[in-house]
């Protein structure tokens, strides 16, 4: 069974608002982002083996529910893999290939720590129901998931990991 896994990202550790992001950054987000997963889609779409069983799993953000300020070109970059995924489910129909959307919150990555004072990373902690903030593997088990057997039946959607927080 082929597996593509893309978990390519970028945000702007700055979080401008919308009326301040620089087109430039809107750019290398939307490349990175959309286009990025745009081409794996469309690649994956052609060279899974029809009939084998693959699997399509795009990283998306737990920011296309919360639509926190700050975070608006990345939201609506990920929004739009989202997107593309449920559409590119339905038009892999009879070929057993499922594509899904991982949307991760809070997870302690650089990413996620870029631009961010320890005391906000303390206060999203503890707002977290889980009482922290998530780790690199909770995301990977549920990536394994959809990736094996397990996940022959989840398609065309969309798994928000983020321990119930959604800032």
């Amino acid at each position: 069974m082929a597996i593509l896994i893309n978990c390519a990202g970028f945000l702007d550790p700055k979080y401008p608002s919308l009326s301040e992001t620089a087109l430039e950054d809107f750019e290398k987000t939307f490349r990175t982002n959309t286009r990025g997963a745009f081409i794996c889609c469309k690649e994956a779409a052609k060279r899974v083996v029809r009939g084998g069983g693959g699997r399509i799993i795009m990283m998306s953000t737990s920011q296309v529910g919360a639509l926190s300020p700050g975070y608006g070109i990345y939201t609506a970059s990920k929004a739009a893999v989202e997107t593309m995924v449920r559409v590119l489910a339905k038009e892999l129909k009879g070929s057993q290939i499922t594509a899904n959307c991982v949307a991760p919150g809070t997870i302690a990555t650089e990413m996620f720590y870029a631009g961010k004072s320890d005391e906000t990373v303390k206060m999203l902690a503890s707002a977290s129901p889980m009482g922290r903030i998530g780790e690199p593997k909770d995301v990977a088990e549920i990536v394994g998931f959809l990736a094996g057997d397990g996940g022959e039946w989840i398609n065309g959607q969309v798994i928000r990991t983020n321990g119930g927080l959604v800032v």
